[in-house]
């Protein structure tokens, strides 16, 4: 009997996060008796585009039965997802929400749903952890990931919902890598009135990025002005085991926010529907949780 096959379609390999997403998919595969293709877009939305193009248009023997897919672009897809769902292939949403999967699921039997942590609820999390770290207020530089990244947008909006109004935020952007948050505080530095503002935290959407941001200011030439920023508290998010939360041990993160990875849920959905026919909601949700926890990062009395 054919194994089922499954193509898992992720952003970058420059991510430590994406590289647990594949991680988890091989797990997955592994625990379920399935086959699984990952493919890399290196950031890029048309190569993510063409990929899957390509998968769905392969012979009928070679096409994937279902597909797992994390958007680069904003728009997720909604084309592609039609030439799945039109070649009877399943289409799993990770980490974005978007109208296509409740119009497809009026009138498809194929499987199309989305799994993602509440992002928005991570942002919250950010915020909380801001506050908890500076009681009496102060100022962060906070790096985001990209514009047109629905991630982006609702982590920020959280971030915004829970932190105090005595907290200021000076924004920067990064592509969710460690080189994308140097390059960008590196320009920043480079300003005439950055090094000399005064900032009391570095927050950056995902751990790569909060690196990068530590490793523009390691580079500082000066020693005071170099050890001064570095002193700083450093948060992240993403929260994975042999980046994140080991940096938190080493020193080098006061905290992170776990997004467990989903690409293992959203494969066991996607056999459940396929090989026993259940029903499975539009969108499933993963729990992030502050590491460590919040009420540990505020200063004792």
């Amino acid at each position: 009997m054919r194994k089922r096959k499954f193509l898992i379609s992720l952003m970058t390999e420059e991510n430590d996060y994406q590289l647990e997403q594949a991680h988890a998919a091989e797990l997955a595969a592994a625990k379920l008796g399935v086959n699984a293709e990952i493919l890399y877009a290196g950031n890029d939305a048309i190569t993510q585009s063409t990929q899957i193009l390509r998968a769905i248009q392969a012979e009928p023997d070679e096409r994937p039965d279902a597909i797992v897919f994390e958007p680069v672009g904003g728009t997720a897809l909604p084309q592609v997802a039609q030439a799945a769902i039109t070649n009877g292939i399943g289409w799993a949403l990770l980490n974005r929400d978007a109208p296509y999967i409740h119009e497809f699921r009026k009138t498809s039997k194929t499987p199309i749903f989305g799994v993602s942590s509440d992002q928005v609820e991570v942002g919250r999390i950010s915020g909380r952890q801001c506050a908890a770290l500076l009681p009496g207020g102060g100022s962060i530089l906070y790096i985001q990931g990209p514009s047109n990244s629905d991630v982006s947008r609702e982590r920020e909006s959280g971030m915004h919902q829970s932190k105090p109004g005595n907290i200021h935020v000076s924004v920067l952007k990064g592509q969710w890598t460690e080189e994308s948050a140097r390059k960008a505080v590196t320009s920043w530095l480079g300003l005439s009135t950055s090094r000399k503002m005064k900032m009391d935290l570095v927050l950056a959407q995902n751990d790569a990025m909060a690196i990068g941001a530590r490793n523009a200011f390691q580079a500082i030439p000066n020693e005071i002005e170099r050890e001064r920023w570095l002193a700083l508290p450093f948060l992240g998010c993403d929260g994975v085991p042999k980046t994140g939360q080991a940096w938190i041990r080493s020193g080098l993160l006061k905290a992170t926010i776990v997004i467990p990875p989903n690409t293992g849920l959203a494969m066991e959905m996607l056999v459940e529907t396929l090989e026993r026919n259940k029903p499975q909601p539009a969108r499933a949700f993963t729990e992030a949780v502050s590491i460590p926890p919040i009420e540990s990062l505020r200063p004792s009395k």
